[in-house]
C-alpha cells in the first residue's frame, strides 16, 4: 500500500496524473528550519520526518497489523531559496507580498525533497529547479496576492496558475516547482516496484 504523507492537493493531483494508486495521510510536524541548516538538507529531514511519522502511525495501528511489509510511505517538502534565502508558504497577504518582492526579475531555486519509507528502509533524495521570473509591479503583485492564490505555496506564488505569466523560463523539473518531482518519485517508487494503476 502506498501511502502520500501530505496534505497539499497539488503533490496528490500529479501523483494521481502518474498513474498511481494511494491514500493519503498528512503527516503534522514542526517546519522550522534549525540553525544553519541548508535548503537541501532542509527540505530532505522535513520529507524523511513526514514520511516516518506516518509509517510509525500505520504501522502501529490494528488495521495495518501484519501488513506493514507492504507498506510504503512518500513524504516531501518543497522550498523556494533567493538570494540565499528560503521562503516557505507565507503568513498572511503582507508575507506573500513581501516574498513576491524578492523573487521579482530575480532567477531563484526551487527544491523538493522526497523520502520514501518501508519496512526495510529509508530512501532519500532531491530535485532542483531554476525558475527565471519578470520584474512585477506592485500593482500586479497586489492583485495576485488578492486572489488567495499565493497562500498555500512555498514562495508565494502557482506556476501552474496565473503566476505562469510572470515565468519565461525554468531550467529542470517543472513537477518539481509544482510540488512533486514526478520523475525522482517514479523512478524511487519503481524501485521498490509499486504497482501502477491500470489507467
Amino acid at each position: 500500500m502506498l501511502v502520500l504523507a501530505s496534505a497539499s492537493p497539488r503533490r496528490r493531483e500529479l501523483l494521481a496524473q502518474a498513474g498511481y494508486t494511494f491514500e493519503v495521510r498528512p503527516a503534522h510536524l514542526p517546519e522550522d528550519p534549525r540553525p544553519g541548516e541548508e535548503p537541501i538538507s532542509y527540505v530532505t529531514r522535513l520529507a524523511r520526518e513526514k514520511a516516518e511519522a506516518v509509517y510509525r502511525e500505520l504501522a502501529g495501528s490494528s488495521a495495518m497489523a501484519g501488513q506493514d511489509g507492504g507498506l510504503v510511505v512518500l513524504g516531501a517538502d518543497t522550498t523556494v531559496v533567493v538570494d540565499g534565502a528560503m521562503l516557505a508558504k507565507p503568513e498572511d497577504a503582507a508575507d506573500a507580498m513581501s516574498m513576491l518582492r524578492k523573487l521579482s526579475g530575480t532567477t531563484h531555486r526551487v527544491i523538493t525533497g522526497v523520502a520514501v519509507v518501508t519496512a526495510k528502509r529509508t530512501e532519500v533524495a532531491a530535485e532542483v529547479t531554476v525558475v527565471r521570473f519578470l520584474t512585477l509591479g506592485d500593482e500586479e503583485i497586489a492583485a495576485y496576492v488578492a486572489t488567495g492564490e499565493p497562500m498555500d505555496k512555498a514562495g508565494a506564488y502557482a506556476i501552474q496558475g496565473r503566476a505562469a505569466r510572470w515565468i519565461p523560463r525554468i531550467e529542470g523539473c517543472y513537477f518539481n516547482v509544482v510540488g512533486l518531482p514526478l520523475a525522482l518519485v517514479a523512478a524511487m517508487l519503481e524501485g521498490l516496484r509499486i504497482s501502477r494503476s491500470a489507467s
